[in-house]
């Protein structure tokens, strides 16, 4: 999506809205109530009892229906995100562009006024993946829809949102990186599933059919999007050359989950080109894909004028005409943007594509209004028709706001001094760029939030402080201010340096070209922690990694969290961890790469497997074969954390489909040896699952969250080069009490996490020995491996157990 200008109203450092005692018995004047009505659709007396206002008819029977009742020039006006609606069918127009990544954001479709001042803003997503927690990321979509329908019912929003980004944070320098969960395929796959689920499901006290809609979201970029604007190469005209092996086990997971198992009801096509073709002009990425293999049950949306883009800048097709065929016959339903509203009736009447496309394209779109509730009349009748502004910016849904900062927050280093002691650490110097950070701490695609506290009035709750920015701004590039921060911090018990990056560095459109601190950060800090008189905390505030390996070496830096863009309450939570009233648990949802790491590799290479000839290390955990600061998966805790396999298989015995046989003849499966690699087209995979029990305990005096990650490290194989050096396929956040233990169990399915892809991007399982690996290198891994054998009659799992 494009960048938009978001203003926000700040004219105070700290402010509250306090919706629920202003709003809980807002009322609206007639003439108020009379303009919603007019909004919505099949209210008016005159279409009531036509088809596509039947509640009792199918979804598409309705849709089409209304369809059939449009004149050409009347169905192009609905293929573009800013829907002309029809007025003589009482079809209201409609903004489809609302936006929702961590919150209610502001957005085309989207508006905050007296009525509703502002929704509940969640950290940025790069953090509120680090918690390793499905639970909370589902909780967080269901929040953000409910007050997406509060603002529906009074006019401020709509139903439709473009949201969640799943495309996998490849590259460190990637300014859009905050928006994703970050580098791990599984990980980004489990977020985006249950944030959509929570967004769109309507859950048990709904009373309305099962395929109904809360809101409507939408997985985006779809695919191999990750270039924004990196040296002399931007997005518009980025050529993203992809292996199919790439594509199979990098690229595409996350939007396949999206749609198969999350049931998205919208993909979002991207700028870029995929191997020469515009992803948005591609039948085989969308029809072929999206629609026919994984059955999308919804409609697929260009990214904002991404017709315009292949068109009028990278002369894709010779005339507007030939780029409006080419997206709708590619499988393209809607166009962020005015190319199919402005073009597609002179194409219909050249006849460079039939009506009958535009038709299923609008069906498709209409559908999804359907099952929202769009047409179904005044929706004060309808699930959640209650809602409203005191539904907005609740203490419960701001609770959930902190709770997820506090969960995310990563302590990457401690030397043992945090967290500091609020008795002993009576002043404080509280230091840096983003130490007072409001606005920063919400990213991008936000809206306006609740109420910020920014770091600086978290920590004033703990200590007496003494504020020195140090820098204006996190470009730092005026020294003039580092001397006062270094007086503050020679005169003070402890000191917290508050350093990172802000949307000016990182940003849609944006990219960075190193890893480092900017302008005279590193300096700050260095002479900061060199005149401290007691310990320095160094705090991390940015969408991506950064090498800060300088602060390792400085004696007096005791501990360093990274935060992210930890959203409203980021200051608070950040607080709490620092002081020791919030264990941290997080885990870095991304590598931590030197800065040498920008000179090796070119942001544009899209491979992710190490290549020795061309010297290229290789990208994320899983293929990486240089040094890292800090491994995905490293996440410090105040508490110290056993755990044990409990049960896990011993060997597994894969069955081969009857009907095929893969076995050359007068051989016999005794003969395939370890390495050898199966289609899984050939394996029976239904039923090949596993549970894993892990038992972990606390063995620490102090309660604690532990994220439990297993690892699996496949056999070597001749048959099949690039494998993962290792691969996460589960997880699980556990809250463990003093001295507790509980056992975390994790479900495998073995033809999905236990198979590799191969260079034509084929599904292969290799016999042999496989291992798995519980925790991260921050952790004392513990290993258990089993043998993979294939079969000709039933798959069996034979089971090690501890006793």
């Amino acid at each position: 999506m494009r960048l938009m200008n978001v203003h926000f109203c700040m004219p105070c450092k700290y402010w509250d809205l306090s919706f629920n005692e202003i709003y809980v018995d807002i009322s609206f004047s007639v003439t108020k109530v009379k303009q919603l009505e007019n909004s919505y659709a099949c209210t008016n007396e005159a279409v009531r009892n036509l088809p596509f206002c039947n509640t009792s008819l199918a979804h598409k029977d309705r849709a089409n229906d209304l369809v059939a009742r449009l004149t050409l020039q009347e169905k192009v006006q609905q293929l573009v995100n800013k829907a002309s609606g029809v007025s003589r069918l009482g079809v209201p127009a409609y903004q489809w562009w609302n936006e929702a990544l961590h919150g209610v954001a502001s957005s085309s479709g989207v508006s905050f006024n007296s009525t509703v001042p502002g929704a509940t803003s969640f950290p940025a997503v790069i953090l509120s993946a680090a918690s390793f927690n499905s639970t909370l990321w589902y909780e967080m979509g269901s929040v953000v829809s409910t007050e997406a329908r509060a603002m529906y019912n009074v006019g401020l929003a709509g139903l439709t949102y473009w949201s969640p980004n799943v495309n996998v944070f490849r590259d460190p320098r990637w300014g859009r990186g905050q928006e994703t969960p970050g580098e791990d395929p599984f990980i980004v796959s489990k977020y985006g599933v249950n944030y959509v689920r929570g967004l769109q499901e309507i859950g048990p006290d709904g009373n309305v059919t099962s395929n109904a809609l809360k809101v409507s979201s939408c997985c985006k970029h779809y695919t191999a999007y990750d270039v924004d604007h990196w040296k002399e190469v931007d997005r518009f005209y980025f050529d993203a050359k992809v292996t199919l092996q790439d594509m199979e086990d990098t690229y595409q997971p996350p939007f396949k989950s999206c749609v198969i198992e999350g049931h998205v009801s919208s993909v979002m096509c991207s700028y870029n080109k995929v191997n020469g073709v515009p992803s948005c002009a591609d039948p085989d990425l969308l029809k072929g894909i999206v629609r026919d293999q994984w059955g999308l049950d919804g409609y697929i949306v260009s990214d904002c004028d991404s017709l315009e883009v292949y068109h009028n800048r990278t002369h894709y097709t010779a005339t507007p005409e030939d780029a409006v065929v080419l997206a709708l016959t590619a499988g393209l339903d809607m166009n962020c943007g005015k190319y199919l509203g402005d073009y597609t009736e002179n194409s219909v009447k050249q006849g460079k594509v039939s009506e009958s496309i535009v038709d299923q394209a609008l069906v498709n779109n209409y559908v999804v209004l359907m099952r929202l509730g769009f047409f179904n009349g005044d929706p004060a009748k309808q699930p959640f028709g209650k809602l409203g502004p005191s539904d907005v910016c609740t203490q419960d849904h701001q609770n959930l706001a902190l709770e997820a900062a506090k969960q995310g927050i990563v302590l990457l280093d401690n030397n043992g001094i945090l967290p500091l002691n609020p008795k002993t650490t009576k002043t404080l110097a509280v230091i840096g760029p983003n130490a007072n950070a409001t606005e920063v701490m919400i990213s991008n695609y936000a809206g306006i939030p609740c109420k910020y506290i920014s770091p600086l009035q978290g920590l004033e709750k703990y200590a007496a402080v003494t504020y020195e920015p140090g820098c204006v701004g996190v470009s730092c590039t005026d020294g003039n201010f580092i001397e006062n921060a270094v007086h503050a911090a020679a005169k003070t018990d402890a000191v917290v340096i508050v350093v990172g990056l802000d949307q000016s560095m990182e940003r849609e459109g944006w990219d960075r070209v190193n890893l480092t601190l900017p302008g005279l950060q590193e300096k700050l800090v260095t002479d900061v922690a060199n005149s401290a008189s007691g310990p320095v905390v160094l705090v991390i505030m940015s969408g991506g990694p950064i090498d800060v390996s300088f602060a390792k070496n400085l004696s007096k830096v005791v501990g360093i969290l990274w935060v992210g863009y930890p959203g409203q309450s980021g200051g608070e939570a950040i607080a709490q961890v620092i002081f020791g009233d919030y264990n941290p648990a997080g885990r870095s949802p991304f590598t931590w790469y030197p800065q040498e790491y920008v000179d090796q590799v070119p942001m544009t290479d899209m491979n992710m497997r190490a290549n020795t000839t061309q010297n290229l290390p290789g990208r994320t955990y899983r293929f990486y074969t240089g040094p890292a600061l800090y491994n995905f998966g490293h996440g410090l805790s105040y508490s110290t954390f056993s755990s044990i396999v409990k049960s896990a298989p011993s060997g597994i015995q894969i069955p081969l489909q009857k009907s095929q046989s893969i076995l050359a003849p007068n051989t016999n499966l005794s003969e395939f040896s370890s390495g050898e690699a199966i289609d899984i087209s050939n394996v029976d995979c239904q039923n090949l699952q596993f549970n894993i029990e892990i038992r972990v305990k606390n063995r620490d005096e102090r309660n604690g969250s532990h994220v439990v990650l297993i690892f699996w490290v496949p056999p070597t194989s001749e048959k099949v080069t690039g494998l993962p050096k290792m691969q996460l396929i589960g997880f699980e956040r556990v809250q463990l009490l003093t001295g507790k233990e509980e056992s975390v169990k994790i479900k495998v399915d073995v033809c999905k996490e236990l198979s590799v892809a191969d260079s034509e991007g084929k599904r292969k399982i290799i016999l042999g020995k496989h291992t798995l690996v519980v925790g991260s290198s921050s952790d004392k891994q513990v290993k258990h491996s089993f043998y993979v054998r294939a079969s000709e009659s039933e798959g069996e799992i034979s089971y090690f157990s501890s006793t």
